[in-house]
């Protein structure tokens, strides 16, 4: 009886594995499982030491139904305390400089086969005094080399988080100078087949709150810095080409000495469902001057092809240095850049500067309205 119910059994199986066969289209191959996206973190100790926000991202994207994705690098996880994909480019002390001129990047390549690189590169070039113009010479051939490797090779960029260690007095204004440069040499590179996309990293981030020594970041810092490359990820993984300006949150604002409020935008045009808002914070501030930006979000219920920031209140401070936009002193108005213009419904970008603070002023407080161009 137990041989007669096992030769059933076995016949029916039997029968299953021939309808399913017969059913198959003649010539058709089984179905094949999609290879992950995979994704090369590339930096120095921000990114790998220990580099807690690759934690706090992997889990982001998971949570967002991004499974199908591979974090690539020769190097292992250092340990998070939160289960992630920990593998990374993160070299402490690295240059990008000598990355390039040492050719370290095409065995890393090699072994990891990156789809997209996100790159978090040159804080350690801005801290030795390296000019801006060097350390995009390098991250040219480091584009190249990745290229080379992979000709549809995605890679992001970051103007990289503010610094202010207590051995380099200069090295907050350098950043910015450096940050200030690296848009228009991703505008110089990308490509419609090899897109290269600035990711801001630097916009709302506080040395003072968002870093435990005013250079690596602690947990709110790797929180922001996640916050920054998420949307702009996962763009590039449903099939997007990036936002180059950077968009995501903003991080709120940092160790400001004065207003952190926001003007909103009318309509522009006459069209009533275009609008805008802007959104002030000050980063950081030090005797004389102060580090501030402005994030920009379409409000609006149509896209954007470009937008406008009215300064309509100061307290006596001034903008020396500004990036992500065109400064009009004289009018005291700031335009979009070529890459930063168009916005879909909800998203942003943001445009960065230097503020002075003329003698006697105390005040960093500025208000801005948004003029948003359909």
């Amino acid at each position: 009886m137990r041989v007669r119910h096992a030769l059933r059994a076995g016949l029916a199986a039997l029968a299953l594995i021939v309808g399913a066969t017969l059913a198959q289209p003649a010539g058709a191959a089984p179905a094949a499982a999609a290879d992950p996206v995979r994704i090369m973190p590339l930096g120095d100790s921000i990114t790998g030491s220990p580099g807690c926000w690759r934690a706090v991202l992997w889990n982001q994207l998971q949570d967002a139904g991004h499974t199908g994705i591979d974090f690539v690098g020769t190097l292992p996880p250092q340990g998070c305390g939160v289960a992630h994909d920990g593998d990374n480019e993160g070299h402490g002390g690295f240059l990008a400089t000598r990355i390039a001129s040492d050719n370290q990047l095409p065995g890393w390549l090699s072994a990891t086969r990156p789809d997209v690189v996100m790159m978090h590169l040159g804080t350690n070039d801005v801290w030795s005094n390296i000019a801006p113009d060097i350390i995009l010479a390098a991250f040219s051939t480091l584009l190249d080399q990745m290229r080379a490797q992979n000709p549809d090779i995605t890679l992001l960029v970051a103007q990289i988080i503010p610094m202010n260690p207590a051995t380099c007095g200069e090295c907050a204004q350098r950043t910015v100078a450096f940050n200030e440069r690296i848009p228009g040499w991703a505008q110089s590179v990308t490509t419609e087949r090899s897109p290269v996309i600035v990711v801001d990293q630097w916009t709302g981030f506080s040395t003072a709150t968002d870093t435990y020594d005013g250079v690596h970041p602690n947990a709110a810092g790797d929180d922001k810095i996640a916050a920054r490359w998420f949307p702009a990820l996962t763009d590039v993984l449903d099939g997007g080409t990036g936002d180059s300006g950077g968009s995501g949150d903003s991080g709120g604002s940092g160790d400001s000495g004065g207003s952190g409020g926001s003007g909103d935008s009318g309509g522009s045009g006459g069209n009533e469902d275009s609008a805008c808002t802007a959104e002030y914070h000050v980063a950081h501030t030090w005797q004389g001057g102060f580090q501030a930006g402005v994030t920009i979000t379409n409000s609006g219920t149509t896209a954007l092809s470009g937008w406008q920031a009215v300064l309509v209140t100061d307290g006596g401070a001034q903008i020396a240095q500004l990036w992500g936009g065109s400064y009009d002193s004289g009018a005291g108005t700031v335009s979009n850049a070529a890459w930063n213009g168009s916005l879909a419904p909800g998203a942003s970008t943001s445009f960065g500067f230097i503020g002075s603070l003329p003698a006697g002023t105390t005040s960093t407080a500025m208000g801005f309205d948004c003029i948003a161009i359909p």
